[in-house]
């Protein structure tokens, strides 16, 4: 499918997924293995070029992570990053050793040799190092290309392999030029052509979804966020009425969320939507329970159930359309091991096999920026495709304590609220999310004359790059001032609004 393709081999750096993102930015498309996959595996993948990325270890400890050595004997153009460059030096007859002194964060690169991989690079950069490490004496057929201060050998090459190593991170954005020197390897050294578009992703992932579905009928599950939206989109333009949405309206969801995605989906792409009110249903099954897990099951279990009722409603299903993206594919393979829960409301595995359907999961290739720029291409309204992430189990774990109805529509005024004036703020798209919780504690206050006893709202707003940490974000103090006066004034039910100015870690960014 992928004419051009490079390779990046993960030793457990925490920036591999970083650099097969800019290899992608680049328009060449890349794949993440984890180092120890078997030769047969690289070799059926045809890379044009392979990336051996940093990690923790180091080399001459006994259980250090190497790859097979028969990689350096396939003819494929290598680039070994930080902790691949050691892997180079040490597997090829160098001698790596640990440094006096760690090399971390900004570093001055002093070119001695222009070799193509710095092509258009200045003699001297700034670079970005993170390593105890360093190159004692480099492999014979090696010579040095580059040093700093710190690392007499922080480049290394052998021109006849097209082997390069370097001692640095090309790919975080404290290295300026480093998107520069990665496409110097992939066009120059590599001899890729920049043909990875998200409109070539188009054409050939409707190509395969058609010659897979043939005039069988496909499910898929929305929820109005961008991955079940950008995956129905998709799998309807390769088989049009073939497909049927199912939403499911579980009574946790924000105000006006079901009729907003009716809207975007069904008006502006014509497709065939089940809308299912199932509100009172969950409701039902929620009572009384006030433990977050059990929420989360009951919610996960539920839909499952409500999903698979609707779909048997249908002839001729033999798919389910999901919207797994790369970074839960790498997750699941990563030589780390497979991830040890996978939120329960992705877990459709019970549902597949009850009611045999194959898997049809066109995103899998793709992360979330990635998504969102097909999501354009593709025209999906913009409100959509910013959307800020929403849990599965929805407000149920925004509402701290007992779920009720009453509960929810509390929550749901609150939220809008909230919802409302980030956006008009203008910062909505500038921060990870932003939303209102509802806690089990209630305080006096003073409205008029009179005293109440009232339920506290907590605002949350956080900046994240991917939601594995957080900080809080510092929101204007008149914005906080207009949302808890909104809260206040317009809430019933509600007397006091806190802001929470917790960090992930310690803290999550859910409440529950």
């Amino acid at each position: 499918m992928h004419e051009e393709k490079v390779l990046v081999l993960d030793f457990g750096s925490q920036y591999t997924q970083l650099i097969a993102r800019r290899i992608r930015e680049s328009k060449v498309y890349s794949e993440i293995y984890p180092y120890n996959v078997p030769l047969e595996k690289i070799i059926a993948f045809k890379p044009k070029g392979i990336i051996l990325s940093g990690g923790p270890s180091s080399v001459y400890e006994t259980s250090a992570p190497l790859p097979d050595p028969k990689i350096f004997n396939l003819g494929v153009p290598l680039l070994g990053i930080c902790y691949g460059m050691q892997i180079m030096a040490h597997m090829l007859g160098g001698k790596v050793a640990k440094a006096q002194k760690r090399e971390y964060g900004r570093a001055e690169l002093i070119i001695d040799k222009k070799i193509e991989l710095f092509k258009d690079i200045p003699k001297r950069t700034v670079v970005w190092m993170s390593h105890g490490d360093r190159i004692e004496k480099y492999p014979p057929d090696f010579y040095p290309a580059a040093h700093t201060d710190n690392s007499p050998v922080a480049v290394m090459f052998d021109k006849k392999k097209k082997f390069y190593a370097i001692q640095f991170h090309p790919e975080v954005a404290h290295t300026p030029l480093g998107t520069k020197i990665m496409k110097n390897f992939l066009f120059e050294i590599c001899d890729c052509k920049p043909l990875w578009t998200m409109k070539s992703f188009i054409e050939s992932t409707t190509e395969e979804i058609k010659n897979k579905v043939g005039n069988k009928k496909v499910v898929c599950g929305i929820s109005g966020g961008v991955d079940s939206t950008v995956t129905a989109v998709l799998v309807h333009k390769a088989i049009g009425k073939q497909l049927t949405c199912i939403f499911v309206d579980n009574g946790v969801l924000r105000e006006g969320e079901s009729k907003k995605v009716e809207q975007n989906l069904r008006k502006h792409f014509h497709m065939n939507i089940d809308f299912v009110d199932a509100s009172e249903r969950f409701l039902r099954k929620l009572k009384g329970i006030t433990d977050p897990e059990k929420k989360r099951k009951i919610i996960g279990n539920e839909f499952i159930r409500v999903f698979e009722e609707e779909a048997k409603k249908i002839k001729d299903v033999e798919f389910l359309a999901q919207g797994t993206l790369y970074p839960d594919v790498i997750e699941s393979v990563s030589f780390k091991g497979p991830s040890a829960t996978i939120k329960s409301h992705h877990n459709v595995g019970g549902l597949l096999k009850r009611m045999k359907l194959k898997l049809i999961e066109p995103l899998r290739e793709l992360f979330k920026d990635e998504v969102r720029l097909l999501g354009r291409d593709l025209n999906i309204p913009e409100e959509i495709i910013n959307r800020q992430p929403f849990p599965g189990p929805g407000l149920a774990i925004r509402i701290i304590g007992e779920v009720t109805k009453e509960r929810c529509d509390i929550l749901r005024k609150a939220d809008t609220i909230v919802w409302e004036e980030i956006r008009r703020a203008g910062l909505y798209t500038k921060l990870w999310q932003s939303f209102a919780v509802l806690l089990p504690v209630k305080s006096v206050g003073v409205m008029g004359d009179e005293r109440t006893y009232e339920n506290v709202i907590a605002v949350r707003a956080v900046n994240s790059l991917d939601g594995m940490t957080a900080d809080w974000a510092k929101l204007p103090y008149n914005v906080l001032g207009i949302i808890s006066n909104r809260i206040i004034n317009e809430v019933k039910g509600i007397n006091r609004v806190v802001y929470d100015i917790s960090s992930k870690p310690p803290s999550t960014i859910e409440w529950e």
